[in-house]
């Protein structure tokens, strides 16, 4: 059994929609990053860094942060969304480090700037947007001639999707980056990741372009 400590970001999502995929038991420990429920002590005894999500696996007794380990970790426990031929696993754990590093990171600052402090800075409204626009012009191009990001289904595109899911926040037209919405679409029909969106809760339909 995994205990999923989580709410409704896209981080939180990469892991429930991973848990989905992988089709392991878990129970949900909601969250709310909106009443600073991510510091109250017992929390932050498995997640020191005071961010979601977080895991407890009770079968391996290990407690683990960051999503990004967290996904790693599932994947290899159940053997399933990381290849094991070697150019496909690394190819896969590249790009999980992308979203980690990139994608993420500059995403939601643009979500900070954009949607929900426009006006206060111009300079870091265009820096922001205009990175993770770079950075979707980067997954555009890998998207080329593949069905998915490392080649096959993998925790790359669980990774990545959410945050893509976010499309309206951050400004982005997805209609002009033809491969994305593709990929993004074939993703959002999947049974795992309908269900894995609305966890903890239901906030809204996932956006369809």
């Amino acid at each position: 059994m995994i205990d999923l400590y989580t709410w409704t970001t896209p981080n939180g999502r990469k892991v429930s929609i991973l848990l989905e995929e992988l089709e392991v038991e878990y129970q949900v420990k909601s969250i709310n990053i909106t009443k600073d429920e991510q510091f109250a002590p017992d929390f932050l005894a498995i997640a020191p860094n005071n961010r979601i999500p977080a895991i407890v696996d009770h079968e391996s007794g290990i407690a683990m942060m960051e999503s990004g380990a967290i996904m790693q970790y599932m994947a290899e426990k159940t053997g399933r969304l990381l290849s094991n031929d070697v150019a496909t696993r690394w190819k896969t754990l590249e790009w999980l480090n992308w979203q980690m590093g990139g994608l993420g990171p500059m995403a939601g600052q643009t979500h900070h700037f954009v949607k929900f402090n426009q006006g206060k800075s111009q300079y870091a409204e265009d820096r922001y947007q205009n990175e993770t626009k770079r950075l979707y012009g980067v997954l555009e191009k890998q998207l080329d001639g593949r069905d998915y990001i490392a080649g096959e289904y993998s925790i790359a595109d669980v990774a990545c999707w959410p945050w893509i899911s976010r499309f309206e926040w951050q400004g982005i037209d997805i209609h002009e980056y033809k491969n994305i919405t593709r990929w993004y679409r074939a993703i959002a029909e999947r049974p795992a990741v309908q269900k894995g969106y609305q966890i903890p809760k239901y906030v809204s339909d996932i956006p369809m372009p």
